[in-house]
Parts: structure tokens; sequence; C-alpha cells
């Protein structure tokens, strides 16, 4: 069986990816889709193995971290799901108060790689909450089909209500300074966008390739803006010229990158659209833009 590389796999297979993802297409159509690609020696498995995230050699700041202290809590979402479980990470022996950031995960709940990355923010200096939007239906199964599946049967605006319910929360910890940002991917990026219309005092928003607010609701706006996006992700880009316009327009406070030859995903390190230049850059871009902001 040929071994894949990224460089082998043509960007349509990519695309197919997304949409498959996505809940564009399902399981059975995307292996069809693919089966055009499986030439040459890669089989359909192949592709689908090299495609899928892997969550045990990625792990960059592990749970056992001795740098860091990070444990599970439930916090109250009286108008979203009720009880949500989430990822309370910090610093180890930290005696200050620090910023908070609030990590939004993408459309399949709370899964290790983004626990990851709330361990990351810890280690940069913050107190980070990570929300698992699935926890009313029993929280994340364990891989990501079943958790797109149960993602899928919730509604956007009532986990935009969790998160926003985490931002309460975490605001009172009492190891955070009042000062809390929040940084999402994908889905999560949409509800950075949307929690910087919906929450007056929020501090900062990073939404990495993630659906605009509303333009008529851009107003509303009082949060500074980080905005990550991939230059092949035409799919969430369609909604940018417009958005930008409206916060133009609006005199919001914004900085917006597009990242060349990235696709949708680039910043998650466990599947093969990561880019590690471009992951690397926008995390550094973020953590300065976090410590300006929060502390």
């Amino acid at each position: 069986m040929k071994s894949l590389k990224k460089e082998d796999v043509k960007q349509e297979v990519f695309d197919l990816y997304d949409d498959y993802a996505h809940n564009r297409i399902t399981r059975r159509d995307f292996m069809q889709k693919l089966s055009v690609y499986a030439v040459g020696g890669v089989t359909v498995t192949s592709l689908m193995s090299f495609l899928m995230p892997d969550y045990q050699d990625a792990i960059q700041v592990r749970a056992d971290d001795p740098r860091i202290t990070s444990s599970y809590i439930d916090y109250p979402s009286p108008k979203g799901g009720g009880t949500i479980k989430a990822l309370l990470s910090m610093p180890k022996n930290d005696v200050e108060k620090l910023g908070g950031i609030v990590v939004v995960h993408e459309n399949r709940g709370l899964n290790p790689h983004i626990e990851d990355v709330a361990r990351r923010a810890a280690l940069a200096g913050f107190v980070s909450l990570a929300p698992d939007a699935l926890s009313p239906l029993g929280g994340y199964p364990g891989n990501d089909d079943e958790g797109r599946e149960l993602q899928s049967k919730r509604d956007r605006n009532e986990m935009l209500e969790d998160f926003i319910a985490a931002f309460n929360y975490l605001e009172k910890d009492k190891f955070c300074n009042g000062k809390v940002g929040v940084v999402g991917f994908c889905f999560g990026g949409w509800i950075a966008n949307m929690m910087a219309v919906r929450i007056p005092n929020l501090a900062a928003a990073v939404p990495f390739y993630g659906g605009q607010a509303p333009l008529d609701e851009v107003p509303q706006i009082k949060a500074p803006l980080l905005l990550h996006y991939a230059a092949l992700d035409t799919r969430v880009n369609e909604g940018w010229s417009a958005y930008e316009k409206a916060l133009k327009e609006n005199h919001k406070d914004y900085k917006a990158f597009i990242y060349e030859n990235a696709n949708h995903g680039f910043h998650n390190d466990t599947t093969p659209r990561y880019d590690k230049e471009a992951a690397q850059l926008a995390w550094k871009r973020t953590i300065d833009f976090f410590s300006q902001k929060l502390k």
C-alpha cells in the first residue's frame, strides 16, 4: 500500500473531506466520491486513513503536563443546555489573577485536539475554559463522526448561549482577572464572532475560519477582533468581503489575516489539512493579541 504524503493528495480530496466534515455529504457519498482518487496503488481505505485525525501522536500539551493544572468542571447554562462540562486549565502554581480565554470547539464537541489547544492557552499564561456543547447529549462520544452527528442535533443558537454562559462563569472565576476573550475554530469561529456581537464587555475575539456574524448586527460589536482565514477555504471566505466592509463602515477594531495555500482547518495539527507555518504564525498572533487585551 502506498504511503501517502500531503503533496501527493489533490486539493479536490481536501475539498471533499471539508464537505464530509461539515455534513454536506454522507459518509457513503464521501467514500464513493473518494474512489475517483484511489489510483496508482492508493486505496479508498488509505485515503480515509490519511484524512482522519490522529489524536494519539499530535497532542502538544498533554493532560498530565507538569507545567499546568487542568481539570473538568460543570457550569450552569440556563438559556442553553442546562449543565455544561468544560475543561478548566491554568499555569501551575500561579499566584496572580490571569486573563481568561474561552476556547470553542469545532462541529464535533470537545475532542482531544481542542482540549490540547486549551492547555496551550494555559501554558501561554492564561486561564482557559473549553466547554463541551455536547454535554446535554452525554458529551463528546470519543470519535469525531459520532460527535458531528450529535452536534447536528443541537440548535446552534442554544449552543451559543452555552458559550456565553462560559464567558460569565470564567469572568467571575477566582483565578481570572475579569478580562475574558474567546478563540474558536470553524463552528467555534462563528461562535467567537457571535459572542463579540452578544457580549458588550468581551475583551477580545479570535475566530479561526469561522462564519461571519449577520451584517446588521455588526454595529453591536465592541470587542477587538483578530480574524484568521485560509486562502483555499472558499466556502467560509465567501462572506468575508461583506463582513469586512461592515466592520470598516462601523469603525470596528479588527485585524484579519488570510494564509496563502492553507485549507480550512489549517490550525488543527491532527489532520493533513494542517499547515505548520500558517498555524504557528496564527497562534503566535493570537497569543500576542490576547496578551495585549487581557493582561
